[in-house]
């Protein structure tokens, strides 16, 4: 049994590297490239990072205690969407409430296509895998019948199959980078979007609760 497991996995390793060209080198890059972003997703992709309760919740409690001064310095400690778009909206306070809400709805789409951009980059890899690994295997095809018609048909059927073989192994590698990706795709796209959602709730309600800067200047007035 050992043996046949050490021959199987010979065969595989020789078989790499006999297959080993052009469309090999671009489906090892592709899948270097789709680990990376994959870990990258799996890390970054939490709730805590796109749409923190407690940075929303410091912010709704400085507005609530009219203490402007910890909110904007709340603002510029937190990267979160939320920050961001309650940032865009505190800038354009002196415009008047829709221009505060379309600051911060622009905003907060940026940082949402941030989020996202990683995961369409992953979705591309994934459906692109597979076709490089179909342009792999034709290759191969075309070398084996190649090679049959300079042997005058005289091949054998180990020849045949150990070129066909070697073409289909482009198919594989394909595969195997294509299932992950689209996986991950499909489970985290959901959770993102969902997070974002979040997110953009949360910097509306902040954005209502900003003061314009007419109410800013009648309360500072009235001190």
């Amino acid at each position: 049994m050992l043996t046949i497991a050490q021959s199987d996995t010979t065969n595989a390793w020789s078989l790499f590297v006999d297959s080993f060209d052009i469309f090999s080198i671009a489906l090892i890059v592709g899948s270097l490239i789709a680990m990376t972003l994959i870990v990258r997703i799996m890390m970054d992709a939490r709730r805590e990072t796109i749409a923190p309760l407690a940075v929303y919740q410091n912010l709704r409690e400085h507005l609530m205690q009219d203490n402007i001064g910890l909110f904007e310095k709340g603002l510029n400690e937190s990267s979160a969407i939320v920050s961001i778009a309650a940032s865009a909206a505190y800038r354009a306070r002196d415009k008047g409430k829709d221009a505060m809400r379309d600051a911060a709805e622009l905003a907060a789409s940026n940082m949402c296509a941030r989020w996202v951009r990683p995961l369409d980059t992953l979705r591309i890899i994934g459906e692109l895998g597979p076709l490089v690994g179909l342009a792999g295997t034709v290759w191969g095809m075309i070398i084996a019948f190649v090679r049959l018609g300079q042997a005058g048909g005289a091949a054998g059927p180990t020849d045949l199959s150990l070129g066909i073989s070697k073409a289909l192994f482009h198919t594989m590698l394909g595969l195997v980078l294509a299932v992950p990706c689209l996986l991950v795709y499909g489970l985290y796209r959901s959770i993102v979007e969902k997070h974002c959602n979040t997110a953009m709730a949360q910097a509306g309600e902040i954005v209502d609760m900003i003061p314009t800067g007419t109410q800013l200047d009648q309360e500072s007035s009235n001190q």
